[in-house]
């Protein structure tokens, strides 16, 4: 008897997904820290900023990680309208070394409020219905290179702002030449104005 075919599974995350130009700002930023860094640069149409990490799920559920989204979004953008909240703005103004993962990072240099609340409740609501998500406390970063050999633990980035009034749920696939990732659904955080009828 032949073994039943593997259900066919995508791995997902929830991340915040910057315009090109943003992505392309720090690219530059960070080019100098990255070189020096001997690692392996992130390609800049790759650069993000992780909320939830998913793992692998079963395609059939993918309707209910995209119900997860929306609902938090919703109920974002209901809270911001109530209380003027601007959009997600996170100011990178740091590269540090993490030697144990090899990574270096550009990190956020203050708290950015809303994207932590937002990333625990995508977490929270993801673990509640049965998804195992990286538990991981939330940390505002942006991987830049990867295979870090020797870097300064932490040095000074020339300052990169980016803002943010929507999320996405992103797809994740390994190809030869590294990771592909695609967007899925991007889910608003401000109520959108209605045209007048």
């Amino acid at each position: 008897m032949s073994p039943e075919p593997a259900e066919p599974t995508q791995r997902l995350f929830f991340a915040l997904w910057p315009p090109e130009e943003a992505r392309q700002a720090l690219a530059r930023a960070s080019a100098k820290a990255v070189r020096s860094s001997g690692g392996r640069a992130v390609p800049a149409q790759n650069l993000h900023v992780t909320l939830a990490f998913l793992g692998s799920v079963a395609r059939r559920r993918l309707p209910e990680v995209k119900s997860i989204g929306g609902r938090l979004a919703a109920a974002c953008a209901e809270k911001a309208a109530i209380a003027g909240h601007p959009p997600i703005a996170l100011r990178f103004e740091t590269v540090a070394h993490w030697p144990r993962q090899q990574l270096l990072c550009a990190l956020a240099g203050e708290e950015a409020p809303l994207a932590t609340r937002l990333a625990a409740a995508l977490k929270d609501a993801a673990a509640l219905a049965g998804f195992p998500p990286d538990l991981k406390p939330f940390s505002a970063h942006v991987t830049v290179a990867r295979k870090v050999t020797h870097a300064p633990r932490r040095s000074a980035l020339r300052s990169v702002i980016w803002q943010f009034d929507a999320f996405a749920l992103l797809d994740s696939r390994t190809e030869p030449e590294g990771p592909i990732y695609s967007v899925l659904e991007s889910y608003p955080l401000v109520k959108r104005e209605k045209p007048y009828e």
